[in-house]
């Protein structure tokens, strides 16, 4: 999966995107989660965006779901994942991807409960002009 979000990237550098740099959309996202944008790519009325996130050791990335699926690999780290019934409902070692489905039924949560750096490289598969993340409000769990 990490050599498809590459060559995903690499192909919509060499089709004339432009690379930048912003922060990881959802909030409250935990200090120091960022992310790097790698490619942006619109087909007809679909965005094709690869991103790299990091999020340091014992943050999250915030309440958020997607208005389409997105599929994360683990480059680094391990990543612990939460749905709005407030249950883990995956754990995800470096080398495993994730397969977020997307809309508001699909609410969500990413922790880096470990100790050293989540990296994870994120190909979003979104309506075109769609923000990354929609973000929502702790939906009543103990922890953030």
């Amino acid at each position: 999966m990490r050599n498809a979000l590459r060559t995903a990237a690499v192909g919509a550098i060499v089709t004339g995107t432009v690379l930048t740099c912003g922060t990881a959309g959802a909030t409250p996202a935990g200090p120091g989660v960022t992310a790097k944008l790698i490619s942006v790519t619109t087909v007809g009325d679909t965005d094709y965006v690869v991103r790299e996130i990091t999020v340091p050791p014992g943050q999250a990335t915030g309440w958020h779901y997607h208005d389409g699926p997105v599929y994360g690999f683990v480059q680094q780290g391990t990543l612990t994942h939460y749905h709005a019934d407030c249950k883990q409902d995956g754990v995800y070692k470096t080398g495993t991807v994730v397969r977020e489905p997307g809309g508001p039924s699909d609410v969500h949560l990413g922790r880096n409960e470990g100790d050293t750096p989540l990296v994870l490289d994120v190909l979003y598969i979104l309506p075109h002009g769609a923000p990354y993340s929609e973000d929502v409000p702790n939906p009543g769990c103990s922890f953030q």
